[in-house]
């Protein structure tokens, strides 16, 4: 039941935000008897317990003719005057005290100019605040409070207000004719200066294609010219090291050393031919 309550009065803060521009803090417009209300049931802090009705935080006003009104009630509401003291007053402009009730009628006016919600345990007041566009109206039932659902008369109003947006106004229409007849006059006026300024135009443009025509010598459009990209030798980093041949001592004949020690001679051996070959030899 609780959550359902939220949604309702999150709903309702909504279409009013949305709808007539209410914007945070909410400013709550509180009469005599909403505040006597809060201070019976000690429903305290009051800004706390709105604030979380309405989810944004929210500034408590109240007027000097209600204040002249609780203070004319006697002593038993005695606390509910020093609560309703320590509010905000809003400019009433009234030089003799007036009930709350007509005193809060002439502040909110016909439309709601400075977005007030309305707290009262009047329920005929209510009723007639209903009436008016933009007013939203929170009242107590023992400790709780509620804020009451937009009435079909201010749903209505709403709804009207949003077509008259969409749909543009006599004044915005002629604005507009005006404004296409003016734009083409001035076209009008502007050809002959424009056909002036195309010739202009047409020249320069061939003057700078008979420039190019000289420079390149044919009708063909400079082509762009990419790079080839040569074939790069391996990256060294990823070459194997060829290896060192070990140098080598052995020297032929007649050549230098490669320590350049000189020259070396070679000796040959000479095979000695044993007897026995040569007596086969010579038979």
């Amino acid at each position: 039941m609780r959550v359902k309550k939220q949604k309702r009065h999150r709903r309702a803060v909504r279409f009013y935000t949305a709808c007539f521009g209410f914007r945070e803090p909410f400013k709550i417009f509180c009469d005599g008897t909403f505040v006597h209300h809060l201070v019976v049931n000690r429903i305290t802090p009051a800004d706390t317990a709105l604030t979380n009705i309405l989810g944004a935080p929210v500034k408590l006003f109240t007027t000097r003719c209600v204040l002249a009104e609780l203070k004319s009630l006697g002593g038993n509401y005695q606390e509910s005057l020093n609560a309703a003291n320590n509010l905000f007053t809003a400019r009433c402009d009234h030089e003799t005290r007036k009930s709350a009730e007509d005193c809060i009628t002439e502040v909110i006016g016909e439309n709601n100019p400075e977005h007030f919600f309305v707290a009262t345990q009047d329920a005929d007041m209510r009723r007639s605040l209903q009436k008016i566009p933009g007013v939203p109206l929170i009242f107590a039932l023992r400790n709780a409070l509620f804020l009451e659902q937009p009435s079909s008369f201010q749903r209505e109003f709403a709804k009207s207000a949003e077509e008259k947006r969409l749909h543009m106004t006599d004044l915005e229409y002629n604005m507009l004719r005006q404004g296409k007849k003016r734009k083409l006059s001035d076209d009008k006026q502007g050809g002959s200066s424009n056909a002036s300024e195309g010739e202009i135009d047409d020249v320069s443009q061939a003057q700078i294609i008979n420039t190019n025509l000289q420079m390149n010598g044919s009708d063909v459009k400079d082509k762009v010219r990419f790079k080839r990209k040569k074939a790069k030798g391996p990256n060294p980093l990823s070459v194997k090291k060829k290896k060192k041949k070990p140098v080598d001592t052995i020297t032929t004949s007649g050549k230098e050393n490669k320590n350049g020690e000189g020259t070396v001679r070679s000796r040959k051996r000479s095979r000695k031919r044993s007897r026995k070959n040569v007596v086969v030899g010579n038979a």
